[in-house]
């Protein structure tokens, strides 16, 4: 046979499977027709994310929501929305079947999944086509060969595709540790653990299989072995119905946290590093899409080495959470060709060339300094200086772009996943997209919830990042404690401090019912300084004829007693700044003199908490009330919940000994498992709660009596 004749036998047996292909997608997905409203089975960002490009095309939109979610910003701006009676997921955003009813109550004739909740259930999916509405991603049968991690390795091995060889949990030996035990049906690090000793298994399987079957509703776990360094690297898929597969450019999520992603950026260092190694991931990536008929918006996840070897994870049938870095970098819009391609529009043969940086933060309500612990509560502000665009690519290519789920006033729950935000910084370098973002976030006005904000700034601001040394090991290797530090250093704290100080005392001195112009605490002879605490810093300040004089008699100890500073006024501020004077004072707004440069702050306060902004750093600070409460104050050796939650495991009963460190039991808040440990060596004298037990945050749990507390010498 001739060449010609070859080739041309070669593009026939490709329409010919394409057709196949094509026949078996319709039959599934059913025939491609127009879309007028389109419901999103999901809430918060990508909700809004999703609405975003309906309008665009001329969609109708229809949101749903839980109780806990009514007022959510995913709710007003959606053109209609259906209640799902309850909070909690199982209830709600679960429910297939009240899902498809919204639709229907509500006109719709298209379902848009979104990420997480049913967005990769086979059966949902199915149950939306014989609905008769469009399901905007892939057939059905593509969701469930890729549903269960356990089968599709061994598709994508059966395809050509490189995989890591799976481990059977209950044959483990030494030799095969350390292993990643993983939940089969889920992905974002739930149902995932490290495993490095026998010993650890059978709890860490039994936490893995809860938490596994608390979010995806499967408690199926598999183990692969572990590998410690690496790079976690994507591709990014676009498929129509026509067999057209293009691989839109990758992706580098290596900076992680608990297995799950906290910065993501496109193109990926390391494969800019080993450019030889983009078209294998694309191959690989078109293999996989080819492999089970893939049609619409997917991405295929791998593990990398430093060489640029790579083994297949997993396929996530569905839109990423990290889309936008890809949108930013190649202009595409991926929701708008995930409808276009659902009502049956042709992909152009190739995909647009990739062009400058994109680099995205997941802001998460959590203290990453204390064991990542998830945080709710209102957030009163949430304001990013220098935002371009929301939820699409800035104007030239440059500058930031926000997907939010939140905004000023909401409320940040217990129910699900803690993430606020996705904050994106776009440039025609990688350098010029890190500090672009590291200023944003560095310069946002966050006043609720403790977040991760300094974290993520340490990290784009640091020379190894900013070196492409990203590695699934980062956190390990750079320290989490350092990165995890106050952007505000002990200085900038004190300053802030005045600053608030300076505020309420204007505060006060506006509501006086006589002589208001007078500077509050002001004294035409010396004087004792005013005073206030807080729990970072106590403030000693008094205004003479000469203005200000300021000092600062704590630092940020914890409990208002603090470490002496200075026996004078001054002295404090003296060796950091030298003399400080007050330019300007307003209940939001204070303008110093330090050491002759002037510094602006803003201060916000709610209730006890006041919030500071400046240019040197956030700070966040809480007032010490004059009179306590006695009732209010906490026994010694109170074991208080970090976070609202619920009991769902105990591993101790009262009265038994306890050792530093000892899990106690574990709350389940935001879709994970937290473990509380016990503070110190001693006895568990009282437990207050029991399994199924919902606690808020400071609740009372137990009582751990130690050898200190116990003696009164």
């Amino acid at each position: 046979m001739s060449a010609v004749e070859s080739s041309v036998a070669r593009e026939s047996a490709t329409r010919e499977s394409g057709e196949h292909e094509s026949g078996a997608q319709e039959r599934e997905l059913g025939p491609a027709r127009p879309i007028g409203s389109v419901l999103v089975a999901n809430r918060g960002e990508i909700a809004r994310r999703v609405f975003r490009s309906a309008r665009e095309l001329g969609l109708a939109t229809v949101a749903v929501f839980s109780d806990a979610d009514e007022d959510a910003p995913h709710v007003v701006e959606a053109d209609a929305a259906v209640r799902l009676p309850g909070t909690a997921p199982g209830d709600t955003y679960l429910r297939a079947d009240l899902l498809i009813e919204a639709a229907r109550r509500a006109g719709a004739d298209a379902v848009h999944p979104g990420y997480g909740f049913l967005s990769e259930n086979a059966a949902f999916a199915r149950a939306v086509v014989a609905a008769g509405l469009v399901w905007i991603g892939p057939p059905p049968r593509a969701v469930e060969s890729m549903g269960s991690k356990i089968e599709a390795k061994r598709l994508m091995a059966a395809a050509g595709v490189p995989v890591l060889a799976e481990a059977d949990p209950d044959a483990l030996t030494e030799a095969d540790l350390p292993v990643l035990v993983k939940a089969s049906a889920g992905g974002g690090g739930r149902g995932m653990r490290v495993v490095r000793t026998l010993a650890e298994l059978p709890g860490e399987l039994a936490a893995a299989r809860a938490e596994a079957a608390s979010a995806f509703g499967d408690p199926t776990v598999f183990c692969e072995p572990y590998l410690p360094t690496g790079h976690h690297i994507e591709v990014q898929l676009l498929a129509d119905r026509h067999g057209t597969v293009w691989a839109v450019g990758e992706r580098e999520c290596s900076i992680q946290r608990r297995h799950q992603k906290v910065l993501e950026e496109a193109p990926s260092p390391l494969v800019e590093r080993l450019p030889q190694m983009r078209e294998a991931l694309f191959e690989a990536s078109r293999r996989a899409a080819r492999a089970v008929g893939y049609v619409g918006a997917g991405t295929v996840e791998f593990l990398a080495d430093d060489s640029g070897r790579f083994f297949f994870l997993e396929m996530n049938t569905r839109l990423q959470v990290e889309h936008p870095v890809t949108e930013c970098t190649t202009g595409l819009d991926l929701v708008r060709w995930q409808l276009r391609i659902a009502e049956g529009a042709r992909l152009p043969a190739e995909p647009p060339a990739r062009d400058g940086y994109a680099i995205e933060a997941r802001l998460y309500a959590e203290d990453p300094a204390a064991g990542w612990q998830p945080q709710s509560g209102p957030l009163h502000r949430f304001r990013l200086p220098g935002v371009a665009a929301e939820f699409a690519n800035p104007g030239g290519g440059a500058g930031i772009r926000l997907d939010s789920g939140v905004t000023d006033g909401s409320e940040v729950g217990i129910h699900y996943d803690p993430m606020l935000a996705k904050v994106i910084g776009c440039g025609p370098s990688r350098a010029e997209a890190a500090a672009v973002l590291a200023r944003a976030l560095a310069r946002a006005e966050l006043h609720g919830p403790t977040t991760n904000r300094d974290l993520l700034v340490r990290v784009l601001r640091h020379p190894a990042f900013l070196a492409g040394e990203t590695d699934t090991a980062f956190f390990d290797r750079h320290g989490l404690d350092g990165l995890a530090r106050p952007l505000a250093e002990a200085d900038t704290r004190r300053l802030s401090a005045l600053a608030a100080a300076l505020a309420e005392a204007d505060t006060r001195r506006a509501a006086a019912p006589v002589q208001r112009g007078l500077p509050s605490g002001w004294r035409n002879i010396p004087s004792q300084a005013q005073r206030t605490r807080y729990l970072e810093a106590e403030v000693g300040y008094r205004h003479t004829r000469g203005g200000l004089v300021a000092e600062v008699s704590a630092d940020g100890s914890g409990d208002g007693s603090g470490e002496a500073f200075g026996e004078a006024f001054g002295e404090a501020f003296g060796e950091a700044f030298g003399e400080v004077g007050l330019v300007d004072a307003g209940p939001e707004r204070v303008v110093l003199d330090v050491g002759g440069v002037r510094r602006a702050f803003a201060v916000a306060c709610y209730g006890r908490r006041v919030y500071v902004d400046s240019p040197l750093g956030p700070v966040t600070l809480t007032a010490v009330d004059r009179f306590p409460d006695p009732v209010a104050q906490t026994a010694p050796g109170s074991l208080l919940a970090p976070m609202p939650g619920t009991v769902v495991r105990l591993a101790v009963e009262a009265g038994q000994r306890v050792t530093a460190g000892q899990p106690l039991l574990w709350l389940e808040a935001m879709k994970m498992q937290h473990r509380i440990d016990a503070p110190a060596d001693g006895v568990l004298t009282e437990l207050l709660v029991e399994v199924g037990r919902q606690v808020d945050a400071g609740a009372v749990l137990g009582v751990v009596l130690t050898d200190q507390t116990s003696d009164p010498s």
